[in-house]
Formats: structure tokens, sequence, C-alpha cells
């Protein structure tokens, strides 16, 4: 049995929270949150804390779930893994560079297990993109977005998250994870711009970005984000990896709804376009929904412990694209292209 404590009960951590309750091997022992929150039913049974390090300490558990702001990842799972706890953390990493290195070697230390939250590697659908695209052969160019015309609730959500950090970092690090494992090359230079489209967010915050990144095999991707009321639903949604043997995309099955937090996952269909012969369209049955990823996610993440997986190249992985997101908020903080060999922010 593996007792959990669950920090952090936004959206993620509820879902997360939810995986384990329903899996056989796991026990939560304690939430943390900082503040007063609605629990579904199934959770409002379990102790309920305020204080991050008192729990930790006095609860004890085997594995910790960290869910909340991006400024206290590192810390928290620093913590975590010093009182012997595994640590499965929400994207991203960290909120620098360093911080994220000081986790993974901290990891490396403590030879605890430290998966980062990287919800479309457990999505039998992405995962057949990513096949697909590495059939074709690169080099690549990749097209990527995920804007969300958010607004009440979830807007509130956002101008939350952009105390600490810009969409392009929280939702690019998934998006530069599908093209590092698609191209498997080294990123040379980014560029990007963006735009402060609310005064509802900090002066020095912007709530719409883009960036594009070259790699050393010639590849190139563009990725854009954008959260507000303010957002066009049109082409809020695109999925392109093209080579010089044709394309792969994801076609929507809901292309008007992107405020749904479903919408960000869900594939509706594939097509490949190879560059002699038909277009192939593969609809893909038994979608999973955003709960069936999580639990999925949580799943692997008591496998890597009772079977003592490897992570050793997930965990560069995710300083990798978090290194490409950050020198993106970088370029549009700078207004400068930012080379990316040997570079550290």
């Amino acid at each position: 049995m593996i007792r959990v404590l669950i920090a952090g009960l936004g959206n993620m951590g509820v879902s997360h929270a939810l995986a384990h309750h329903a899996t056989p091997g796991s026990q939560i022992v304690g939430l943390v949150n900082r503040s007063p929150v609605d629990l579904p039913p199934e959770l409002s049974g379990y102790p309920l804390h305020t204080d991050y390090t008192k729990a930790l300490a006095a609860l004890k558990p085997d594995l910790v779930c960290i869910a909340t702001y991006s400024d206290s990842h590192a810390e928290f799972a620093i913590a975590a893994m010093d009182a012997g706890a595994h640590v499965f953390i929400e994207k991203p990493l960290a909120t620098s560079v360093s911080d994220a290195e000081r986790v993974v070697a901290k990891a490396k230390e403590t030879d605890r297990k430290l998966v980062v939250g990287y919800i479309l590697r457990h999505h039998p659908s992405w995962q057949r993109l990513v096949g697909e695209a590495r059939n074709l052969g690169g080099p690549y160019v990749f097209r990527l977005n995920l804007n969300q015309q958010s607004s009440g609730e979830t807007w509130s959500t956002h101008k939350s998250l952009m105390q600490t950090t810009s969409p392009i970092v929280d939702c690019g690090v998934h998006y530069v994870d599908i093209m590092c494992q698609i191209t498997d090359a080294k990123p040379v230079r980014v560029h990007g711009m963006g735009l402060r489209l609310s005064d509802e967010i900090a002066a020095d915050m912007y709530n719409y970005g883009q960036f594009q990144v070259v790699f050393d095999d010639g590849s190139v991707g563009w990725y854009e984000a954008g959260w507000g009321p303010m957002m066009s639903e049109t082409a809020h949604f695109v999925k392109d990896i093209i080579s010089p043997n044709g394309a792969v995309s994801i076609v929507s099955d809901d292309p008007t709804n992107s405020d749904d937090i479903d919408s960000h996952t869900r594939v509706g269909a594939l097509r490949i376009h190879p560059v002699s012969g038909a277009d192939q369209v593969i609809v893909l049955d038994d979608e999973p929904g955003h709960q069936d990823l999580c639990n999925a996610e949580q799943a692997y993440v008591l496998e890597t412990i009772s079977s003592d997986i490897g992570l050793n190249r997930h965990m560069s992985d995710a300083v990798q694209s978090l290194r490409i997101c950050l020198a993106a908020d970088t370029s549009i903080r700078t207004g400068q292209a930012i080379n990316l060999l040997g570079a550290q922010t």
C-alpha cells in the first residue's frame, strides 16, 4: 500500500486525488490546500491540511503529488524527497532551469522517483501521433497551439496562474515535449513574441504568446498559447507535423469549445497525408477523458515505484522542454532571440 499526500486541490490536484481514491494500491493520508476548497463527495472524508510542511512531517507519506502553483514546485518536491517520499509533480517542473535541475539532482541523490505531469504521454492517440510522425522521418515542421477563450471561473484560474507562469510556459511544455519526442534532436535557438491583452493581469505579464524554435536536425517548431475572454475560437486547436514525406495532423472533434478542459487532450481523428498516395483518416475509438488520463498517469507513477522503472530520460526531457519554454519567455520579455546551445534560463 502506497501512502499518498496530495498538495494543491485545483482541477489537476482533485483529479489526481480521485485517481488515488479509486486505486486499491493507494491510501490517501491527507490533502493540502492553503485556502478553503469545495471537494467532491469522494474526497470529503480525507484529512484536509493548510500547511504543507507540517502535513509532510506529520503524515510521512510514501508519495507526494504536487499540484500547487508553479513557484512552489521545486521547494515542495525537494522537501518531499528529503522526507523519503517519491514525487509526482504537475508541469512545469519549476519556474527556472536551475531549480528544475536541483529537483532532478535531489531525485538522483535520494534515489526517489520523480514523475512530471506530461499527461499527453499517457494518451494513446497522442502516442500514435508521435509514432506516425517519426515514421514519416524528419526534418519536421511543427505547428502547434492551444488558445483558450476562458471566462468566469476558468479566467479566474488563468489570472491566478499568471501570477507566476505565462501561458506559453504552463501549456507549452506539453507540446514542446511532443516536438522533442518526435525529433529526438537538440534545440538550437528560440525567438518569441507576446502581448498583454487585459488590464486584469500584472503589467509585466502577457496572456498571449507565440514562439519559434530551431533544432539541430533542421526541424523548426511554432507554438502559440493565449488565455482570456478576448481569445478567438477560430483555429484555436492546431496540431500539425509536416515532413518531406508528408504530414500527420490531429483533427479535433470539438473545434469551438476551447474552455472545455477535455477538449485540450481530446483527439477526434488522425489524418495522415503521404506525399504519394491518398490521405488516411484514422478514427480513434474509446477516446479517454481528462479523468481517465489522470488515472493512467497515476497508475504509471505507482508502477515506477513498484517496478523500479528508471526515469533519467524522463527527467532530462522535462528539463529540456522547460528550458525551451523559459527561453521563449525570456525572448518575449527582452525582444531578443535566445541561443539555446549551452544556455541556462
